[in-house]
């Protein structure tokens, strides 16, 4: 009977949980007033910088830079996993000094790794902000 009571009672937690983070993040898209709406419609289809142009208009250095960034992103994101799976394998080697030494190679590796995608990401961010606004300067 308590083995039930708790298995139900982390099922309501778990619902009114997702219930709550549902509500909150609807509320934030929803506009009180005529004139939100109003702005949200005027605004909602315009790219940055103030420029009239839709997001159909794409040229090839912004789906360019899109796919760069994602497979930078990407990839920071299996280096966070490696990063884990290091910290894993560390704790679990009970001493032992061959897994901790390949567990502290593999934590360096996957740091020195992270570090360099993210100054790609970082690089690649800047250059391709500077080519889309100058470009769309220039028309």
């Amino acid at each position: 009977m308590l083995k039930k009571y708790f298995k139900l009672n982390k099922i309501v937690i778990l619902l009114s949980a997702i219930l709550f983070v549902a509500i909150n993040s609807l509320s934030i898209c929803q506009a009180s007033t005529a004139n939100e709406i109003y702005n949200q419609m005027n605004t909602s289809g315009k790219k940055g910088w103030g420029t009239d142009t839709t997001p159909g208009d794409t040229g090839l250095s912004e789906l360019v830079a899109v796919v760069i960034q994602a497979f930078l992103g990407l990839l920071g994101v299996i280096f966070l996993v490696l990063i884990l799976y290091a910290g894993y394998n560390w704790m679990t080697a009970q001493g032992e000094e061959e897994k901790v030494t390949k567990a502290k190679d593999t934590l360096q590796r996957a740091v020195i790794g992270l570090i360099i995608i993210v100054g790609a990401y970082a690089i690649s961010y800047f250059v391709f902000q500077k080519v889309i606004f100058d470009s769309e300067i220039l028309k």
